[in-house]
């Protein structure tokens, strides 16, 4: 088996419960240049890179759930939402009682003023964040790829079906237990996959990704060497070709060290 791309979910993937990263990660990174090590991540940028200081120029950073692709600090792909939609989903998501939703773009992410759950929930993802008056205001400055929203009392699968409501064109995705993404429909960890792909010329059978949410299941259909964690998602076990040991495991290291 020859891997040159190898990609991986953040968290309940690749970092533990604590958020804490995996011993001897950026080691490996290191040692093995002749693989592209991609992160695919819900999570801007910004905190990708600051994550993974150390090795960012060996580093592809999927980030936004795959509405952008970064490489060397240069955006290689963005998938940005047109303003009308982004207004629409506001509205929609103003009407829903216990939420809190962060509009992503690629300058910043932006949020009216949170309470303490709030920001503490919001600052584990975006290092870049932006207290505004007005989000409406705030997106026509911006190229806007993305709306996270934030549910109070970990119920965002529960209210999943709110967002049957968006147009076509856009896709509402569960991203965590508390968090639910809209993006163009076009968005995914997949596609940005498949852009890299491209690009570097690598083919899917040489590729390898681990995921455990349903934010990543067209990341796993984009590598032939697909992994769930332990820990992941009923409908990711049954995607997957293979299992990993759990995120509290050193699952995706555990797998990594056998090369």
């Amino acid at each position: 088996m020859s891997i040159k791309l190898i990609a991986t979910d953040m968290d309940g993937t690749l970092l533990d419960s604590n958020k804490k990263m995996p011993g001897g990660l950026f080691e490996w990174i290191e040692d093995h240049k002749d693989i592209k090590f991609v992160i695919a991540s819900g999570r801007q940028y910004y905190t990708l890179k600051k994550d993974f200081l150390p090795v960012h120029d060996d580093m592809v950073y999927i980030a936004d759930n795959g509405a952008l692709v970064y490489e060397n600090d240069e955006v290689m792909f963005i998938d940005e939402m047109k303003y009308e939609d982004v207004e629409f989903c506001l509205d929609l998501v103003e009407k829903i009682k216990g939420t809190k939703v962060i509009v992503c773009g690629v300058e910043s992410a932006y949020m009216t003023a949170p309470d303490e759950e709030e920001n503490r929930n919001a600052g584990m993802y975006y290092e870049r964040l932006k207290v505004v008056d007005n989000l409406k205001e705030a997106a026509k400055k911006d190229r806007i790829v993305k709306l996270a929203v934030y549910f109070r009392n970990y119920s965002a699968e529960e209210n999943f079906h709110i967002f049957d409501a968006i147009p076509e064109h856009l896709t509402a995705v569960v991203s965590g237990v508390s968090w639910i993404d809209i993006a163009n429909h076009s968005v995914n960890k997949g596609s940005a996959v498949s852009v890299i792909q491209e690009k570097l010329n690598i083919k899917r059978e040489e590729c390898m990704a681990f995921g455990d949410y349903l934010n990543d299941i067209e990341l796993l259909q984009a590598c032939e060497e697909s992994y769930a964690m332990a820990n992941a998602h009923d409908d990711i076990k049954k995607l997957a070709k293979h299992m990993a040991p759990s995120n509290d495991e050193d699952g995706v290291m555990t797998i990594l060290r056998k090369f």
